[in-house]
């Protein structure tokens, strides 16, 4: 088996290398690229998954959807896809791009640091779930007026809830030049 590595990124969004995933995530994190993404059913609500309880960073915590990190050479929208199918089963047709230079920097309890420059984006699917077990350890649909209320949501998750405001329905589809440079495969 190959062994997954991320893309190390500059500050400016440039890829400058890559880094193992098993071992990029320490408490001196290296900006890296990875992605979130929210998946909204036909009522418009919001897949919500808790993180496996082996994961090595926030498990259990619930969190959007789905993320992850591209691989090199891997266009942003196709390693959405990619997670998905792995994690839940989806298999998405359309990937739409909402928040393209979200970034930012979260440390847990343990030390462990995230430090992502992570382009958020909205999948929409009204099939069935199937989850990894080793990657969610649970999920539900929630309405997005109740998202605030999910006690243990991962810090990513609440500030791109603060960025992305409005109802998923409402969100706009962003301009792909606004991804960061590593990020426009």
């Amino acid at each position: 088996m190959t062994e997954e590595r991320v893309i190390l990124l500059d500050e400016a969004g440039r890829a400058i290398g890559t880094e193992a995933k098993a071992t990029v995530h320490h408490a001196a994190t290296p900006l890296h690229l990875a992605f979130s993404s929210y998946v909204i059913d036909d009522e418009d609500r919001v897949l919500l998954t808790q993180r496996a309880f082996g994961k090595r960073t926030w498990p259990g915590v619930w969190t959007n959807s789905c993320c992850g990190h591209p691989l090199p050479g891997e266009p942003v929208q196709d390693a959405v896809r990619r997670r998905l199918v792995d994690e839940l089963g989806i298999v998405a047709a359309e990937v739409d791009l909402i928040l393209p230079e979200f970034r930012y920097r979260a440390e847990m309890p343990t030390g462990v640091v995230e430090n992502e420059l992570c382009p958020v984006y909205r999948v929409h699917w009204s099939g069935e779930v199937v989850p990894d077990p080793a990657e969610v350890a649970s999920y539900r649909w929630i309405s997005w007026a109740e998202i605030r209320d999910v006690p243990d949501l991962s810090p990513w998750c609440i500030l791109q809830l603060d960025q992305l405001g409005s109802a998923p329905r409402d969100w706009r589809i962003a301009d792909p030049a606004l991804l960061p440079p590593a990020a426009r495969l």
